[in-house]
């Protein structure tokens, strides 16, 4: 099933949605700060806001429940409210929770909240890849999920409950699904691998390489699956996903060596073994080409990063 292979990208890429800031405001308002994480995600909770970016055409109405997903962005403008008095200025403050989000009252206020989307460096070229400068999920045209998800994320941001650290974590992840899945259905996808993962007519020999990413697949047994010829296979193939089917293949292989190298002890020679290596020199030579070190280089790196990550905590986070 698509959603199995979704959620098997998403473990193999480690992707973790993070709530890093927000605000509750009333009257005329605005919000201008530069961006540093190459993933954000920008939701409504109540009220509306006019999102504007280096990536964005013009701004973008963002009604209630809707968010945005911003890839690569430099800076982001936010505005909104109504009202004769002066346009207030909201300055994004270090730490979370934000003090704007004190007292918040979403009968009347405007209510957003910003959130960072992390990624392993394998998981950082296939999303930046697979989603467009700006992604704007309208709520209105999602399931109730993606807004029940956005409720009860905002509902333990600001409840102050005993383990709400944990809950804010898991929601941001649910929320971060919610609005993927979201944007599958409501826009047209830019071809990579979240394309690819929605294709009806290529997902059974998707699933072949997925199940069995060891084995030698060849073209002809590919497009077998898929009920279609050779040669129109691997046309669509190449048009969903940006490259041609082997080397799709190729880089699930990479994506699964490095999750094996990073998270458990596997001899590279059974890892080169298990994914369909002639030998453990061969599965080292195409490691290093794809990833830029050698397996064992790589897994010592990795963990001594994870260590590190560990032992910084979260709310170092700040602004939206």
């Amino acid at each position: 099933m698509a959603s199995d292979q979704l959620s098997e990208v998403f473990d193999l890429v480690a992707v973790r949605g993070l709530v890093s800031g927000g605000f509750a405001v009333r009257g005329r308002w605005g919000s201008r700060t530069a961006l540093h994480d190459p993933l954000k995600f920008i939701a409504v909770v109540c009220g509306r806001a006019r999102l504007t970016t280096d990536g964005s055409d013009g701004p973008i109405e963002l009604e209630p429940g809707d968010v945005a997903i911003l890839n690569n962005q430099s800076w982001l403008e936010l505005e909104g409210g109504t009202g004769d008095g002066p346009r207030r200025e909201i300055v994004p403050v270090p730490g979370f929770p934000s003090p704007h989000l004190a007292g918040a009252d979403s009968d009347v206020d405007d209510v957003i909240m910003g959130g960072r989307i992390d990624l392993n460096p394998a998981g950082r070229a296939l999303l930046l890849q697979a989603l467009p400068p700006v992604g704007h999920v309208r709520a209105s045209a999602a399931t109730s999920n993606l807004r029940g998800s956005l409720y009860r994320l905002f509902d333990e941001v600001t409840a102050n409950r005993l383990g709400s650290a944990f809950a804010i974590r898991q929601h941001s992840q649910l929320l971060l699904l919610e609005v993927l899945r979201a944007y599958v259905d409501q826009a047209e996808l830019p071809p990579g691998w979240l394309r690819v993962l929605t294709d009806e007519r290529l997902r059974p020999a998707l699933g072949l390489m997925h199940a069995e990413p060891g084995k030698s697949w060849g073209l002809e047994e590919l497009a077998r699956a898929a009920a279609m010829s050779r040669t129109s296979f691997a046309e669509r193939f190449r048009t969903v996903a940006g490259v041609p089917p082997l080397t799709y293949l190729h880089r699930w292989r990479m994506l699964l060596a490095q999750r094996a190298l990073r998270d458990g002890d596997v001899r590279v020679g059974s890892l080169a073994f298990d994914l369909g290596y002639a030998s453990e020199s061969a599965f080292s030579t195409a490691f290093k080409r794809e990833v830029g070190e050698s397996p064992l280089r790589y897994r010592h790196r990795v963990r001594g990063e994870m260590s590190a990550d560990s032992a910084v905590p979260e709310e170092a986070a700040s602004g939206l």
